[in-house]
Formats: structure tokens, C-alpha cells, sequence
């Protein structure tokens, strides 16, 4: 490879100036938009440049970017700098139009290349290392020399000191960015951290990190700022679309393109804020971060931004960021395995789960989340019969009441004992308070808000939980459960068209999503439109669901032997968890006296499916039957 001879470079529709590293479309609107290219990223751009349209190899990368082999599995990384370059131009990797892939040799700059100003002895690589050491001199003096500590420790405060160093410094630099206040909500989306570490293993990690970045990104200032949760932007892990995609996806006006990167004993953070309408890069800042100094920084780091940002802050968010959070590095890193395992939302995952749920606990008996983490788990175990019911209900229980002990302001374990207070208690004000309290402390949490929509819909306050859903949805927009708790709502308020559109939009996100089929199915019956509704039910994969719809969809359709053999099989085969949908048939059958003796069963087991009572379509034929009225009462429901 030869030595450029400018320092400014012409490609396309790209500018690249070698002495900053910075990227410049000449077709964009803003002559001064630039983007700040990582230093991965920006050496193998120099590659290609260098080669003049002739390949570079995997392995010339490899040598150029790890030339003492300080990453393994380097294929990974480089597939992943290699995106993140396609990005920054805008190309894509089926229709190249800058970098062309040459399958398992290499890749090639397409266009021609144009010198435009001549300046030899550039110093770009000094440049870029004062860079980098100015950040290393940031973390260093955060605080006082500590003795080496195991890797998978310090990898754990990592996270929870840069967290706040990421949301402070992008906050910072976003506020100063603005010259005048927008009319309008901000929309912000955290891109999930790439993993350069070349070691899959680690990916936990990073999806930990983007996790708590989005949490303390969304409590900053969530009448100013909304923040997109994890579920809509983890479907752009290991993506090449093209950001300004993504923000027409997800209806942001600004991401934050994050990675980590680890050698020895530092692990290296990247973060990049961006404003999509013209690409521009408002702020790009390296953390690299030695073990010795790593358990000191969390709390200088959030007393400065407390300091930098308090004209913007309330003085109880200036004191939150304040605060020290102490939490045992080992326990943080079993509290993000366990994390981890819970989404994968299988049961052999649950149970490994609940197993690092219960080492964060034993590792640091006074950490909250971790005991709010582990009630969320033995609660699901309960429900779905991987424990026995009135045990894991029980350990449950005293999980959160102990988080609740140990931080009285902890939203999700308000949230977690309003699920016991609602599904296992029965008792409808306490868990619409708790979910209350939930929502105050952490307004931009769609999973919360979407559980508060629940509540309020239960109780039949339906305008109440229209908004609420559809403010999930705005904070979650490619999250399937956002648009079926939505459609779920309209179809509780009659809203039959409007249920069926979103439920569609729903499955369109994910074809398994709960309720999907089984809502639209129900949908179909209650429009007179019974025979759609029997493709719909083919498609749900839940046995007792199925045959639940049978029945209600052949009775629809004047087929009453098949929706009586339908109930039969349904009373024969599942009676034992689905006395609500027994009674439902029923009901919808206008047969009220098997329909009250059912429920009657389905309270004798408190069966969490009595949430619906009140607002439940399927029963209405039962509303002016004196019985109703004083069921309700029996559940503590408002008639």
C-alpha cells in the first residue's frame, strides 16, 4: 500500500479529511455536516483509499487493526467494522455502491478516488493518540488507585460507571448542540454497543450496556427526551441499514452508535452522537478504561454531570445523579447474565435466569434490582408450571418486598408486586397503584407504561389506557407486545377495525407475538366475519387457545356439533388452567348457568384469566344477569 499524498480525499459522494478523520458528504444540504470516524472504522477506510480500487485482504485488516493478535475470533470484528463503515456511506452489502466484498478474500473501493489538497508528513495517527489519551486521562483521574481486581469484575463496573459517563457527556453535548428549543419531543435512539471485543461470549456485555444506557438515557429528562427501548433497536444488532432508515423506523431525530472494544485489562468504549436530518456528528468521545481505576469513576462521573447539566435537570434528578450507587461488581455481572437469559424467554433459559438472579443476590444480599429480577422470574415460573404454583408465587412475593426494602423508589419492583397485587391477589386498586408509582418513577419504560395500560383497561377506564398504549408504542415502535397491547385494547373498547389493523401491524413484527392470531381470530367473530377467522386459528400453536377458538368460530358459523365437540374437548382436555375460556364459550353461547359455574371454578383456583371480568367481550351476554354484578363484587371489581 502507498502512502496518500493529500489529506483531503474525494470518493463518490464523500469527502475524507486524513488529519481529523472526519467524513463529509458534498451532497448533503449542510456544507459543515461531518462525521467522526471510529478509529477501526477510519483505518480501514484508509485501506481501501490506499489500494486505489484493488482488494484488501481479511487478513491485511486483521494485521493492520490487531497486529499483535489482541483479539480472537477477528472475523466477527472485522464483518462488524466493515458494517458500521457501509453505514457511515450510506451502502449496503446486496447492492454495493462504495465496497465491494469479494467472498472469502476480501473487499474493494469501488469508485474512483480525487486528491484534492496536497500536504505531506500528515500526523494522523499522533493526532488520533493525543486523542485517545486525552480520554484515558479523563477515566484515570476519576479516582483513587485500586489493586487489580479479576476481569469479569471490572468488566461489570464498567458498565455501570460508563453508563453515566455515555449519558452524561452525549446529554452535554446535545444540549450545547441546540441553539434554540425544538417545538416538539426529542426522540432518541441508543444503537446497540457492537461487540469488538472478537469474542461472542462477551455480547451479553454489550447488550447489558445498551440496556442501561437506554434506562438512564430515558429518566434524564423524559418531558424533553424520549428514548426508543431496547426491543426496537436490538433488531439492528449486526445491521448495515442505513441510518437515516432507521430513523424513518423509528421516528427519532437523533442516535447514539455505541461499541466496546477489550485488550488485557482495558476495555475501550466508543459512542457517537448523531443527527439524522443531515448526518451529522455532534459529539464522539473514546473511554478507555484501565481495571485499577475503574471503581472509583461512577461517582465523580455523575457528581460532574450533575454539575455540567443542573440548569436542565430538576433538583431531584440533579440529586439522582448525585447519589452513589454502590453495587458489587461480580453481583452486577451475574444481575446482566441473568438479564440476559430472562429475555431469551425459553425455559431452559428461565432457569438459568433465576440461577444468576439468585448469585447477584448472594453476592450482594442489598442489591434491589437483582431481588426485583429474581421475583420477576419465580413469578413466571409459577404461572407456567416449572414450580409449583403457591410456592414460586411465594418466593415471589418475598423477592420484591425485599427489593422494595432496599429501594423504596425502585420502578421495577413497584411494577413487578402490582403484577402479584393484580394476578395473584386480586386486589385491582393496590396493583393500579403500584403501577402508578411505576410509572412516576420511570416514565419512558414501555414496558411499564404498557402494564399501567393493562391496568387501567381491567378497570375500565379505556381512554385512560388508549394513551398509555399508545405512548408504548411510541417508545417501543418495532416491538410486536407494543402493538398487540394496543390492538388488545380497541378490541376491549369495540374498536374492532382499529384492533384489527394494529394486531396485523403486530404480526408483521413478529408472526409469535401473544396475542396475534388468537386476538385476530377473536376479532373476525365479534365483526361477523366468522370464516376468517378459521385460518387465523390454524396459525396459533397453543393447544387449549385453539381449541377455544373452534368453539366460539363453529358456533359463529351455525356449526354447532363442531363447536360442541370443540367445548367437549376443551372441558375434557384442559380444564384444569382454562375454567375462564370454558366459561367464556359458554357465555358466548348465551348458556349462562355453565358459564357461572365455570367462573366459579376459575375463582375457587385463582385463575389469573378472571382479570378480564369486567371488560371481557365475550362475556357480555352475561352483564344483565344479577349474578354478574355480584361476581364482580366476589373479585373486588367496580360493576
Amino acid at each position: 500500500m502507498h502512502t496518500l499524498p493529500s489529506v483531503r480525499i474525494l470518493f463518490g459522494a464523500f469527502e475524507l479529511d486524513l488529519s481529523t478523520g472526519e467524513l463529509r458528504s458534498i451532497e448533503a444540504p449542510d456544507p459543515d455536516n461531518k462525521v467522526i470516524l471510529r478509529e477501526q472504522v477510519f483505518q480501514v477506510l484508509r485501506m481501501l483509499l490506499e489500494r486505489e480500487g484493488k482488494i484488501v485482504t481479511r487478513e491485511e485488516i486483521k494485521g493492520r487493526l490487531w497486529p499483535n493478535d489482541t483479539v480472537v475470533g477477528f472475523d466477527h470484528s472485522i464483518n462488524a467494522t466493515i458494517n458500521t463503515l457501509r453505514r457511515a456511506l450510506g451502502d449496503s452489502a446486496d447492492d454495493p455502491r462504495y465496497i465491494e466484498t469479494l467472498a472469502r478474500r476480501g473487499y474493494r473501493l469501488m469508485p474512483a478516488i480525487e486528491y484534492l489538497e496536497s500536504a505531506p508528513g500528515t500526523a494522523v495517527g499522533r493526532d488520533r493518540e493525543q486523542r485517545e489519551q486525552s480520554a484515558a486521562e479523563m477515566s484515570y483521574n476519576a479516582g483513587r488507585v485500586q489493586p487489580r481486581i479479576r476481569p469479569r469484575r471490572w468488566k461489570a463496573t464498567v458498565v455501570l460507571a460508563s453508563v453515566v459517563v455515555l449519558v452524561g457527556a452525549g446529554y452535554i453535548s446535545w444540549q450545547h448542540s441546540r441553539s434554540t428549543p425544538l417545538p416538539r419531543k426529542i426522540m432518541l435512539a441508543v444503537l446497540p454497543f457492537e461487540n469488538l471485543t472478537g469474542d461472542p461470549q462477551e455480547d451479553y456485555l454489550a447488550d447489558g450496556l445498551t440496556e442501561e444506557t437506554i434506562s438512564q438515557l430515558g429518566q434524564l429528562n423524559p418531558e424533553q427526551l424520549g428514548v426508543i427501548a431496547r426491543t426496537s433497536v436490538m433488531r439492528y444488532k449486526h445491521s448495515d441499514e442505513r441510518l437515516d432508515q432507521i430513523g424513518r423506523d423509528l421516528s427519532v431525530q437523533y442516535v447514539l452508535e455505541n461499541s466496546l472494544r477489550e485488550s488485557d485489562s482495558h476495555l475501550r468504549l466508543t459512542a457517537q452522537l448523531i443527527q439524522l436530518k443531515d448526518q451529522t456528528h455532534l459529539w464522539s468521545h473514546d473511554y478507555d478504561y484501565p481495571a485499577k481505576d475503574i471503581l472509583n469513576v461512577e461517582d465523580d462521573v455523575a457528581k460532574a454531570v450533575a454539575r455540567e447539566i443542573q440548569l436542565r435537570l430538576t433538583s431531584q434528578q440533579q440529586a439522582a445523579l448525585s447519589q452513589p450507587h454502590p453495587v458489587n461488581p461480580e453481583a452486577f455481572d451475574a444481575y446482566m447474565q441473568g438479564y440476559y437469559f430472562f429475555q431469551r424467554n425459553t425455559n431452559k433459559d428461565t432457569e438459568m435466569a433465576a440461577k444468576y438472579y439468585e448469585r447477584a443476590t448472594q453476592l450482594d444480599p442489598s442489591y434491589a434490582l437483582a431481588w426485583a429480577g429474581l421475583s420477576r422470574v419465580r413469578k413466571w415460573q409459577a404461572a407456567v408450571g416449572l414450580i409449583p404454583a403457591q410456592e414460586g408465587y411465594r418466593l415471589a412475593r418475598e423477592a420484591v418486598e425485599r427489593a422494595l426494602e432496599l429501594d423504596p423508589n425502585l420502578a421495577e419492583a413497584h411494577a413487578q408486586i402490582g403484577r402479584i397485587k393484580q394476578q395473584v391477589d386480586f386486589d385491582w386498586a393496590g396493583a393500579d397503584a403500584s403501577f402508578r408509582r411505576a410509572i412516576a418513577l420511570k416514565p419512558g419504560d414501555p414496558e411499564v407504561v404498557g402494564q399501567a395500560a393493562q391496568s387501567a383497561s381491567i378497570l375500565g377506564r379505556f381512554d385512560e389506557a388508549l394513551q398509555e398504549d399508545r405512548r408504548a408504542v411510541d417508545l417501543d415502535p418495532l416491538n410486536a407486545n407494543s402493538w398487540g397491547g394496543l390492538g388488545w385494547t380497541e378490541f376491549l373498547m369495540g374498536h374492532l377495525d382499529e384492533a384489527a389493523a394494529d394486531v396485523k401491524k403486530s404480526l408483521e413484527l413478529s408472526p409469535d407475538v401473544w396475542p396475534g392470531p388468537i386476538l385476530l381470530s377473536q376479532i373476525y367473530v365479534m365483526q361477523g366475519r366468522p370464516q376468517e377467522a378459521l385460518p387465523e386459528i390454524e396459525l396459533v400453536r397453543y393447544d387449549p387457545a385453539r381449541v377455544f377458538l373452534h368453539a366460539i368460530a363453529y358456533y359463529a358459523l351455525g356449526r354447532k356439533n363442531e363447536s360442541d365437540a370443540a367445548l367437549s374437548e376443551l372441558i375434557t382436555k384442559y380444564h384444569a388452567i382454562n375454567q375462564c375460556q370454558i366459561a367464556e364459550v359458554y357465555a358466548f353461547r348465551n348458556q349462562s348457568d355453565a358459564a357461572f359455574e365455570w367462573l366459579d371454578r376459575a375463582y375457587a383456583q385463582r385463575n389469573s384469566g378472571l382479570i378480564g371480568t369486567k371488560v371481557e367481550p365475550l362475556l357480555k351476554s352475561l352483564h344483565n344477569d344479577p349474578r354478574y354484578a355480584a361476581f364482580l363484587k366476589k373479585l373486588n371489581l367496580p360493576a
